[in-house]
């Protein structure tokens, strides 16, 4: 179900069905900055005190454990762009006004960011004791669960 709201001169906007939209289109352009399959494949993002815990991991391990080592390869990767402020793959999937993303952009020297693996993918633990960059961890962390819907849990 989802609610329509007439705008203006009769302009309809569906709330519901442009969250959705977005979703998918968000899980089929994955693959354009994403290497591991979305469908057999969790993000997680875990806010902390200091910042969070982005992690990927495999639905089934049994089944799912080929996307491991490309799951670590990516986020090895992430962690180091972001590390010097290269945000460039997550706003090139879900945009340049993504809430959080451009502060934390700016924010090089002010965060660090730490990789390491897990039984069943990896993680990237973003810290900062600056509470506006804490504060954009959590925004960006809203925006990635709001954006990959299904694909993801927000803890």
């Amino acid at each position: 179900m989802f609610a329509v709201v007439i705008v203006g001169a009769g302009a309809l906007i569906y709330r519901n069905f442009s969250l959705a939209s977005r979703q998918e289109k968000i899980h089929e352009q994955g693959s354009s900055v994403i290497p591991f399959d979305l469908n057999q494949t969790t993000h997680i993002f875990k806010k902390t005190d200091s910042g969070g815990i982005q992690q990927v991991v495999v639905k089934d391990i049994t089944t799912d454990a080929g996307q491991i080592p490309v799951i670590r390869m990516h986020l090895q990767m992430e962690a180091s762009y972001f590390q010097q402020g290269n945000f460039s793959d997550p706003m090139a999937l879900h945009g340049d006004s993504m809430p959080g993303v451009e502060a934390l952009a700016q924010s090089a020297g002010k965060i660090k960011i730490t990789y390491s693996e897990l039984e069943n993918g990896a993680q990237i633990a973003y810290e900062s004791e600056d509470t506006d960059t804490i504060a954009a961890i959590h925004q960006w962390f809203d925006a990635q669960v709001s954006d990959h819907g299904a694909d993801a849990i927000g803890q």
